[in-house]
């Protein structure tokens, strides 16, 4: 305990007895010594991890082996390599694959030490933290609110083998069942746009993936 502290004690002491002035002395004792141990109490964080290209879910897996391993689970808490679904529509026939939302990179959940930086750097397919080689740089937490938010309302996206000039039935909406021809693809966004013959009138309309059948 400080000088100052101890002072403090003893100016309030004058009406105390001796067992009273020792509980006062041990009470800011341990004041004194959890303010000092919880701000020197290292921080978990979110660092991110540079890959070889296309090894990202492989590192993972290693990593977390190598945790385990290496009793690391009370500094090394999550690996995350952030993916959505993107959803291939050829032929009629749908399939799913997963897509890294960043290539070359995954997220750790740490505590930053020696150890803990020796675990994760010296994993297989792992370059390099982002930051200095020396001095790794967390993640902004910000940052990782969005990544995270953005993994776990991720809506599927789908892709159609479809280009300007096909022919599409239309499945579902007010133009079910009619012929369209496509006009404008936008690939980004699921969606295109296609002239439909209504009255024998050409009538643009714009159709998402999901509603339409290639013919």
């Amino acid at each position: 305990m400080t000088k100052e502290k101890n002072d403090e004690v003893m100016e309030n002491s004058s009406n105390l007895n001796k067992e009273e002035v020792q509980e006062m002395l041990d009470e800011k004792q341990a004041e004194f010594k959890t303010a000092n141990s919880s701000a020197k109490e290292p921080k978990k964080r979110w660092y991110v991890v540079h890959t070889y290209s296309g090894h990202e879910n492989k590192v993972k897996v290693n990593l977390e082996k190598r945790i385990e391993y290496m009793n690391m689970g009370d500094k090394i808490f999550r690996v995350e390599v952030p993916q959505k679904t993107i959803t291939k529509v050829k032929d009629g026939k749908k399939q799913d694959r997963e897509e890294k939302i960043f290539p070359g990179y995954v997220l750790v959940e740490m505590i930053m030490d020696d150890d803990s930086w020796y675990v994760v750097r010296h994993t297989a397919g792992v370059t390099k933290f982002v930051g200095s080689a020396k001095k790794p740089i967390p993640a902004k937490d910000a940052e990782i609110k969005k990544i995270i938010h953005r993994v776990q309302t991720q809506t599927t996206k789908i892709e159609l083998d479809v280009k300007v000039g096909d022919k599409v039935r239309i499945i579902s909406g007010p133009f079910a069942d009619f012929i369209g021809d496509i006009t404008e693809v936008y690939p980004d966004k699921s969606k295109l746009r296609a002239t439909v013959s209504i009255f024998g009138r050409e009538t643009p309309v714009e159709l998402e993936y999901k509603q339409i059948q290639k013919v």
